[in-house]
């Protein structure tokens, strides 16, 4: 049968798209599709079909943000080593973060006490979290939060979770947070105290009380807020975070082994000690260099190995454990409270 000149035509006139210009549009395709899985399951959870459409529409792919997440450094050390601690800590309690810690301290020393007596927990480790978090509001990322949390549940590797914080985040718009507060981190947290979504539905504060817990621009609401995030952690009143302690030389180390199941952070707590009350870490020569009671529990961290130095820490510490869960940023974040306070 003889073919129509026309279609003839057709056939060969059609572009032939480069094999990458298929793949960007095959991936933009199944984002769009994906982005409905994401749709239907916050409508079934409430989110008002207004929102949906508004934080959806013309939301793309964020290649950027997968490079990023795949790129996070790992641990390269060999089992048993650790990258040395000294680094860390100059890079985070130095004399600029000093400086503004004890500035935003001053500049809330109206606020903190009312903060501290309803949340229990010192100005300094609340300032500290800023500090260490985003240079007391320098610097809060400058990503769309929705199309940065879609792009991550869309890659799979932790989809759940980021899920989970698309979700939250259309129904903190639900709640009344305007969109165009919506920026941050690459990886879904903004405002001063870096929260996820479900962290700011779940503690954020309205500390001023004009109706907009505002962790973005007001002091008020970020310092409320991280204190309420920091209650809701368990944090115990009037308990330090931990003090520098001197380490005998001739410590038994092999008789501390901790025994602790750590229902979160595991890599972290095995560095860790057995539990003890920091009478009984007297007894065994490690003396506390602040204070601290003696009926206090208390673990022993040496973050550089034996002879380099050494920390009792208590439960507080595991609170701070809760935001970022390493020690170096914990033990920083403790450090500059002190810093900042003294």
């Amino acid at each position: 049968m003889a073919v129509p000149a026309l279609a003839v035509l057709v056939v060969f006139s059609a572009p032939t798209l480069p094999a990458s210009a298929q793949v960007e549009i095959s991936q933009d395709q199944a984002f769009q599709g994906y982005l409905q899985l994401l749709a239907a399951r916050a409508r079934r959870e409430g989110v008002s079909e207004a929102t949906i459409g508004r934080m959806t529409s013309g939301l793309t792919f964020n290649p950027r943000v997968v490079v990023l997440d795949q790129s996070q450094p790992g641990s390269n050390s060999a089992p048993g080593t650790f990258e040395p601690f000294a680094p860390y800590y100059r890079d985070h309690v130095d004399a600029a973060r000093i400086i503004g810690g004890k500035r935003t301290l001053a500049a809330n020393s109206d606020r903190l006490p009312q903060i501290e007596a309803q949340y229990g927990v010192p100005g300094k480790i609340l300032v500290a979290i800023w500090g260490h978090e985003t240079n007391y509001g320098s610097y809060k990322g400058d990503f769309d939060l929705a199309r940065s949390l879609a792009t991550l549940a869309y890659e799979g590797r932790r989809r759940e979770l980021f899920a989970g914080e698309f979700i939250a985040l259309l129904k903190m718009v639900d709640r009344g947070v305007p969109r165009e507060r919506l920026y941050g981190s690459w990886a879904g947290a903004f405002g001063n105290p870096q929260f996820l979504p479900s962290v700011y539905l779940r503690v954020a504060q309205d500390g001023d009380g004009d109706g907009d817990a505002d962790i973005w621009n007001d002091r008020a609401d970020t310092l409320a807020s991280i204190a309420n995030y920091f209650r809701d952690a368990g944090w115990r009143r009037g308990e330090p975070w931990g003090v520098k302690a001197f380490v005998p030389a001739g410590l038994d180390r092999s008789s501390l082994t901790t025994r602790l199941d750590a229902p979160s952070c595991p890599r972290v707590h095995l560095r860790h000690s057995a539990w003890k009350p920091v009478s009984e870490w007297r007894a065994l020569g490690v003396i506390p260099q602040g204070v601290i009671a003696d009926r206090t529990l208390a673990t022993l961290l040496e973050p550089d190995g034996a002879g380099s130095g050494g920390f009792l820490l208590t439960g507080n510490y595991r609170v701070i454990l809760q935001y970022n869960c390493s020690n170096y940023y914990a033990l920083s974040v403790g450090l500059l409270a002190d810093e900042i306070a003294r």
